[in-house]
Order: C-alpha cells, then structure tokens, then sequence
C-alpha cells in the first residue's frame, strides 16, 4: 500500500522544520525531538491512576512510575515497559500517555522503567538495568498488586530491545514466568542493514544519522553487534520463548527485522501474533493526535495481551 496521506502530511511537515543537511545530531537534540514527537500521543485512559517509586539497580535506584486501572482488581497481571528512544533518549515522562493507554487496553498493571541511558551508560547497562527491574517486579509482585504468574515483558522501538533481550534471559537463566512479549517496532537487529533500513533510510521519521549516532553512543567500541545481547534478531536458541505479540510497521527501516524475528520465532515453535501494518511509520502507536491508527493498534494490543495472560 502507499503511505499513510496522514503520515505523509506529518513526514512532509517535519521534513520542512528539518534543517537542509542531515548530520549526527547531539545527544540533546536527540532528547528534545524525542520528547516533541511524543507530544503527539493520546491519553485514553481516564480509569488509570499512577505513582512513581524506584526500585534497585545494578547501577543504583532506578525511577519507575506504576499505571493502575479502575477495572485491575486486587491482583492484575503485570506489564513490565521499557520506553523508546534509541537507548540514548527517551524517560517513564515522554511515554506517559502510551505506558497509560497500555494499562488501560490490556487491563494489566504497568510498570515503567527509567533505565539507564547512553552515553553516560554505555552497553550493557540498560541490558542489565532491564533484566534487574524485570526480576524485582517479579519479587515485588503482590505489593505491586500484580499477579507474577501472569507477566508481559514488553516496549517500544529500542525499549522493544530490550524486552526481547530480557525474554531471551530468562529463557535461559532466571527462572521468571513470563506469559508475553509484546514489541511494538521493535529494533533487534545491528549486525546487517536490511532491504527496508535502505529504502526508508531518509525522511521517514527515523533516519539513518539518528540511527547510526544511537549505536555509536550506546555500544563500545570493538564489540560485536551480532551479540544477541545487542542484536536479539540474531539469538540462534528461541525455543520455550513466551508468546510474542509483534507490532510492526510497513514504512519502517525497522520493518524487516521486526518481521524476520516473527518468523523465527514461529520456526522454533514459539506462539506469535504478528501484524505489519499498511501505510504506516516508525512510532505511528504514539502518535494518536496525528494517525487514528494509533488507537486502534493500541486496541488490538490489548485484545491480544488479554487473551495471552488469561491462557
């Protein structure tokens, strides 16, 4: 399908605000024009109520904010959520609206996670910070008011790294019943340029310089991108993975990875629901002011995490 007329008109319009030459922005012009785009997201979500707290990190207290709905109960399932942002932008502030629009379609208790970002905190500390919260929502379950048998590890973008990332762990290691992962334009793979990061490399919302400036400030030099710890798309061991809930988009240079990760996924025998959706953009779910596909996805991710913590 063509783009979006409406995602067109938003390209176009920061298209034109853009300056003329693309270069390597700085880490705060990063954190800006993250925190503007955001700006566009929607608040449906009049029943959920939110508090902030922190929980410890590897690295010390880590800032969380918890979204609780009307309907919730004494104990609801957990949604663990790591916002977006390349791993170097991005804060439990800026994803406010989509992290209460979750709790409020999926009926979980959502946890927001302030992880530690680059360059201050190169790799692997978001890695860590993410497994580390993951774990402590777990412990912390029935303060939390959360079921831990019934917990959603999910994200956004880079935030959608990180909870394939902390999947693929737990699989292995920590024990941690994790019943869904849900991705939503998810970044998973640093180690090839796909067909799609080439075709929509410019002038559609994410381009190749903001990409390329987050891997340089995130990953040390002289580590291998292909570590699944970096790039999860490239994990060869998938099997007994929880049920992936894949959201990506048609006009994302992400779009290939998030596709490819669905399909082999699907191949180890890992229950999947995956949907590319026609005509839209990188980040279109946060931005409902603009794409009235924003809320309707954010609908469907909820139908489908509901279906998977009552299995």
């Amino acid at each position: 399908m063509p783009l979006d007329p409406l995602a067109k008109r938003l390209l176009t319009m920061m298209a034109a605000a853009a300056p003329q030459a693309r270069s390597r922005p700085s880490v705060e012009a990063r954190r800006q024009s993250l925190a503007k785009l955001m700006q566009f997201a929607r608040t449906d979500a009049p029943d959920v109520t939110a508090s902030d707290g922190t929980l410890p990190g590897p690295g010390g207290e880590l800032p969380y904010r918890l979204y609780s709905p009307a309907s919730a109960g004494e104990r609801a399932p957990g949604f663990v959520f790591f916002h977006g942002g390349g791993l170097v932008a991005g804060s439990i502030a800026t994803h406010d609206r989509i992290a209460a629009a979750l709790a409020h379609v999926t009926g979980c208790r959502l946890v927001s996670v302030d992880y530690r970002l680059a360059p201050e905190h190169e790799f692997p500390a978001a890695v860590d910070d993410a497994i580390a919260a993951t774990e402590w929502v777990a412990r912390e379950a029935s303060s939390l008011g959360i079921d831990a048998e019934r917990l959603v590890v999910g994200g956004d973008s880079a935030g959608a790294t990180l909870a394939a990332i902390v999947c693929q762990e737990a699989a292995q290691s920590t024990g941690l019943s994790i019943v869904a992962q849900c991705l939503i334009c998810p970044v998973l793979d640093f180690e090839e340029t796909s067909p799609s990061r080439e075709a929509f490399a410019e002038g559609h919302l994410i381009d190749r310089a903001t990409i390329e400036a987050d891997l340089a400030d995130y990953l040390p030099e002289g580590l291998d991108a292909a570590d699944p710890r970096i790039s999860p798309l490239r994990a060869t061991r998938l099997s007994g993975l929880p049920t992936a809930i894949i959201h990506t988009a048609e006009f994302d240079p992400m779009r290939d990875e998030g596709n490819a990760y669905a399909r082999k996924l699907l191949a180890a025998g890992v229950a999947v629901e995956h949907v590319c959706h026609d005509g839209m953009v990188h980040n279109f779910h946060a931005m409902g002011a603009i794409l009235p596909q924003a809320q309707l996805v954010l609908s469907q991710i909820g139908e489908q995490v509901r279906r998977a913590v009552e299995k």
